[in-house]
């Protein structure tokens, strides 16, 4: 984090019809695209920005305010306007988050929290599983900022290496074993963490995380994988598109 504000290039077109204000707001937005300014970064402060670009200070603060709207910056109180880390968007679709995060240029890390078998018993749902399955827990982050604890369960038949779960993503070992992937059930909730959880992911407790339930079947229709995940709310958004 820098210890000092960043400043950087704006061109304003003050014959433009575009509002100065949001001029603002896609320089700035712009600069971060662009890697000028990065996360942690403290924006100058609107006497100084306005005073260096000639604007009023309401036009200004209504350019940051756009960009906090839109959770690319930050505002703390003693310490001013930051930009904040990216979030990860997903759409909602039967995809690996280590392949997502690797498609989006971000890197992906994995560390291993566990990997061990347990009785379907311990598992809440789907109905149906194989009466011993493997466990794994996964504790996964993109540029190295914590993200999410991946819990998934799988027959005992699939081989799992440990090592190799913190080179890729589950699905790629899974599909180099035969397995195909053909429909999955989803569900998605939001909830606060526990402790245990907010401690792995580098939030203070309380916090609020995305919660994604997901059981996997080929095109047999047979039981490939399920899994529970818990994502920092902060750092994680699922989208989708809706046709009319």
């Amino acid at each position: 984090m820098e210890d000092t504000p960043v400043a950087f290039d704006v061109a304003l077109d003050r014959t433009s019809p575009v509002p100065l204000y949001h001029q603002l707001a896609l320089a700035i937005e712009h600069a971060i695209e662009t890697g000028v300014l990065k996360p942690g970064d403290r924006l100058e402060n609107e006497v100084a920005l306005t005073a260096r670009l000639g604007l009023a200070r309401p036009t200004a603060r209504q350019a940051i305010q756009e960009l906090v709207n839109r959770g690319m910056l930050v505002r703390k109180r003693g310490v001013g306007t930051q930009v904040v880390q990216p979030h990860v968007r997903r759409e909602a679709r039967l995809t690996s988050l280590f392949d997502d995060l690797a498609a989006e240029g971000r890197v992906p890390g994995t560390e291993l929290l566990s990997l061990d078998g347990c009785s379907a018993d311990e598992v809440p749902e789907p109905p149906g599983l194989p009466p011993r399955l493997t466990r794994i827990r996964r504790l996964r982050s993109a540029d190295g900022v914590r993200l999410a604890i991946l819990t998934n369960y799988l027959p005992e038949h699939y081989t799992v290496d440990g090592a190799a779960l913190e080179r890729t993503g589950l699905y790629s070992l899974l599909r180099a074993q035969g397995a195909s992937f053909r429909i999955a059930h989803q569900s998605i909730g939001a909830r606060l963490m526990t402790a245990e959880e907010a401690t792995l992911l580098g939030e203070e407790h309380p916090a609020a995380c995305v919660t994604v339930r997901r059981s996997v079947y080929d095109d047999t229709g047979a039981f490939v994988e399920t899994g529970t995940h818990v994502y920092r709310a902060s750092q994680y958004t699922v989208r989708t598109s809706l046709v009319v």
